[in-house]
């Protein structure tokens, strides 16, 4: 959209004196800078000796507790060796600010990636069940998902297409091809197939075995499309390019898509067309049986709950909070070359601090309203208790290191953290003496075998810590929020952190 790639990052930012007196910082930085570049480029690489190691390893089984920490985490997983009863008896699924309605039952993705449609179809579902009046229903996950994976291969063979300049070796170039399309995503590409292509009942489109094991099938498609990949660029470095852009090109990527969805159907089963109608009958709480008929995209803009307030306007009109410390609040992003459906949704984020973004969310669990979000659900968690808490692991017990030496801007740099798991919250437990949250409920989709029967609680220092993404309603948010939806908004580039789908 024309901005800049990346923003200085607001914590490194130097302050420049004009006043001669003073020593001005960038000087000092660049100073500083060139004296660890002579120290690194001055130095010997130092190997190990023998000696060296065997001396570590003699002082460390000195220590009884050492000998004792050796025993145990030689014969077992050392997390859960290290798991701190204290914190799973602390973390109770008890809160004091629940929605009224969370919607049942609990889901399981099982063998795919496919938690930020689970995760949206959950909020989705729990206005239609209100209408409705169902005990238990789920939405197609199975419905959206071939839609996103066709989405998907037209969009990666755009985005081969205008990069067909740079070089096959270019960074850019080896992202796209490194994972042509993955089963995970983002809220703005959940709405650019709701709104084309609408939602339906699972019972019309339940999983078939690839939807819910998705690995075979992502294998051939990212063979085929790599495939492509390679003609398509061959086709616009012939001798006269010109010709390509015109009506050969159309038809051979045509025919690629054609084969792809003809994988799709195969594997995954026809879906439902968006725009014909289907009947779906059922039986509500009372024993009634009933009939509605609609077509997907009719019944998507039919999300409605008076009760709740949740309606397919109040679906399209919600934003992504993030946070991410390495930009300053206030800040609108995007991510070069993320998407789904050409033409759609931009992916587009909002970098808050957490204490906005928390307020948010406590405001929309007071309304009654699910919240989608994005974590780093593997730190510090425990899928079998169900619980998420720094102090869940015990790494200091164990081996004498924290694992919390880097700050959460440090591990996005790093590649130590990113999001990688879309959930929903459905309830917050707030401190009535200091106002403060102390935990928060989490509808998972692993499926009822882990956590409380399916439902997870996350303590609120692991959500300042691991939290990345919340989905909120824009009238939940304070007008210096709002406005900085009319910024320009800085563009990461592809491989950032928070290009990761969830």
């Amino acid at each position: 959209m024309g901005a800049s790639q990346s923003k200085i990052p607001f914590e490194e930012k130097a302050v420049i004196s004009t006043d001669d007196e003073y020593v001005h910082v960038e000087n000092e930085l660049t100073a500083e800078k060139e004296t660890i570049t002579n120290i690194a480029k001055s130095r010997n690489p130092e190997g190990l000796s023998f000696d060296t190691v065997s001396k570590w390893e003699s002082t460390l089984l000195e220590d009884p507790k050492n000998r004792l920490a050796l025993s145990a985490l030689s014969a077992a997983n050392p997390r859960d060796v290290l798991l701190s009863r204290a914190a799973k008896i602390a973390e109770q699924q008890v809160f004091n600010i629940k929605i009224p309605f969370e919607g049942s039952p609990i889901t399981n993705q099982r063998q795919s990636g496919r938690c930020w449609l689970f995760a949206s179809t959950n909020v989705f579902r729990v206005a239609l069940m209100q209408k409705y009046n169902l005990d238990q229903f789920e939405l197609s996950q199975a419905y959206l998902f071939f839609w996103d994976k066709l989405e998907k291969s037209n969009w990666f063979l755009e985005q081969i297409i205008s990069t067909a300049d740079q070089d096959l070796d270019s960074r850019l170039v080896q992202r796209l091809l490194h994972e042509p399309l993955s089963d995970g995503g983002q809220w703005d590409m959940v709405y650019n197939l709701v709104h084309k292509y609408g939602l339906v009942p699972q019972t019309l489109y339940p999983d078939s075995f690839n939807a819910s094991s998705s690995s075979v099938i992502n294998s051939i498609i990212f063979t085929k499309l790599r495939e492509y990949a390679l003609v398509l660029r061959k086709l616009l470095s012939s001798s006269n390019p010109a010709t390509a852009t015109q009506q050969p090109l159309s038809s051979i990527k045509a025919k690629m898509m054609k084969e792809i969805h003809a994988i799709l159907t195969l594997t995954l089963g026809p879906p439902p067309s968006a725009t014909e109608e289907f009947t779906w009958s059922f039986v509500d709480r009372t024993g009634k049986a009933r009939t509605v008929r609609s077509t997907p995209k009719a019944f998507a803009q039919d999300i409605y709950s008076s009760q709740f307030r949740i309606t397919s306007s109040t679906i399209s009109r919600m934003v992504s909070l993030v946070h991410d410390p390495r930009h300053p609040p206030l800040t609108l992003m995007t991510v070069d070359r993320l998407g789904n459906v050409v033409g759609g949704r931009n992916i587009t984020y909002i970098n808050v601090d957490m204490a906005t973004l928390k307020s948010a969310c406590v405001s929309m669990l007071k309304a009654g309203l699910p919240i989608f979000f994005g974590s780093d659900v593997g730190k510090f968690s425990d899928r079998v208790a169900g619980v998420m808490d720094l102090d869940l692991i015990d790494y200091e017990l164990g081996f004498n290191v924290s694992l919390l030496g880097a700050d959460k801007a440090g591990r996005l740099r790093t590649g130590e953290s990113l999001m990688t798991h879309a959930m929903v919250l459905t309830a917050v437990h707030v401190d009535e003496e200091t106002n403060k949250t102390v935990r928060w409920r989490v509808q998972n989709s692993w499926g009822t075998g882990v956590g409380e029967e399916g439902w997870f609680v996350m303590s609120d220092g692991w959500m300042d810590e691991f939290v990345y993404q919340a989905v909120v309603d824009v009238n939940f948010l304070g007008k210096e929020v709002k406005d900085v939806l009319g910024q320009e908004p800085v563009v990461l580039p592809l491989w950032d952190p928070m290009g990761s789908l969830a």
